[in-house]
């Protein structure tokens, strides 16, 4: 067995699972356009019917079986704030 990172080619489908944050737990499928995974996800999430920008980085990839899985982290520095949400749109 060798320690060396997946490989994915263009056009490949690799999983993506989401660790932090509000997508905590949430995984998809995304399709590889340069032959690697993206280095940053930002997901657009409704929470009460207001947008907020969430944003997923440190991908750590692994193959299982014969399928890519990209583990991003939640950066909540460079997320939209989450406690605000509320307050969003008001005066």
């Amino acid at each position: 067995m060798s320690d060396s990172a997946p490989q994915v080619s263009r056009g490949d489908e690799y999983v993506v699972f989401y660790v932090g944050g509000p997508y905590d737990g949430q995984n998809d499928k995304r399709i590889s356009t340069d032959g690697t995974w993206e280095t940053e996800i930002t997901v657009i999430a409704a929470v009460d019917g207001k947008e907020t920008q969430l944003v997923y980085v440190s991908p750590v990839a692994r193959e299982v079986g014969e399928q890519v899985q990209v583990t991003y982290t939640w950066d909540q520095s460079d997320s939209d704030p989450l406690e605000a949400l509320d307050e969003r749109g008001e005066e």
